[in-house]
């Protein structure tokens, strides 16, 4: 895993509630400071890549039941931008 890689994953095993939502507004991603802490609890509590193809499926299927489908696909498509080799 690159360095790059590192510093994201660490971020979301980090990042607060707060945060979180506050970078969906950024990116017009709905999400409440209740699901948020759901998120984030499920991000600690799991090794989650998001580089990872798999990995990052399961876990956009684990956002869906937390938001909805809409949401999960929107915070999909951010990952495959951030995670996308240029």
């Amino acid at each position: 895993m690159n360095l790059y890689q590192q510093l994201i994953n660490q971020k979301i095993k980090t990042i607060t509630p707060e945060e979180l939502v506050s970078y969906s507004r950024d990116y017009n991603i709905p999400l409440t400071l209740e699901e948020a802490e759901q998120i984030i609890q499920i991000a600690r509590n799991n090794k989650i890549n998001i580089f990872n193809a798999q990995e990052r499926a399961k876990w956009v299927r684990e956002l869906a039941k937390i938001t909805s489908p809409q949401t999960a696909k929107q915070a999909n498509e951010l990952f495959m931008k951030f995670t996308s080799k240029k």
